[in-house]
């Protein structure tokens, strides 16, 4: 698997990029670095370890699609690696949690889902 097929192409894992040139960390992927502009930063795979940094149940859906999933838990979650981002989680979730990424079928695409770990 290339480190840059992911959730986004349907496979189970999350990708990154890290800069050669003064080791950014950044998750969306992008031609160069966001903090010092070098061209063609590295694409890394998650290990799918993290903390909950903040985290928002939704009541209500937003698309017809997304009713069956009512109430569903979209977290933002700091990474082992050092990036943040949004995805999934267990609706029981809280800030501080240590977590880790599983994926699952959210209106008909494939989604990291966050859950507690014991560690």
């Amino acid at each position: 698997m290339k480190p840059t097929e992911d959730w986004t192409t349907g496979m189970e894992a999350i990708s990154f990029q890290c800069c050669a040139a003064c080791n950014h960390v950044q998750y969306f992927r992008r031609a160069f670095c966001a903090a010092c502009g070098a061209p063609d930063p590295v694409d890394k795979t998650a290990s799918g370890q993290g903390t909950v940094y903040a985290t928002s149940l939704v009541l209500r859906a937003g698309t017809p699609e997304a009713r069956e999933h009512v109430p569903y838990n979209i977290v933002l979650i700091d990474t082992a690696e050092g990036f943040r981002m949004m995805a999934h989680g267990a609706n029981d979730l809280a800030i501080g949690d240590k977590v880790a990424a599983r994926y699952a079928r959210f209106t008909g695409r494939l989604v990291p889902y966050f859950e507690r770990t014991s560690a």
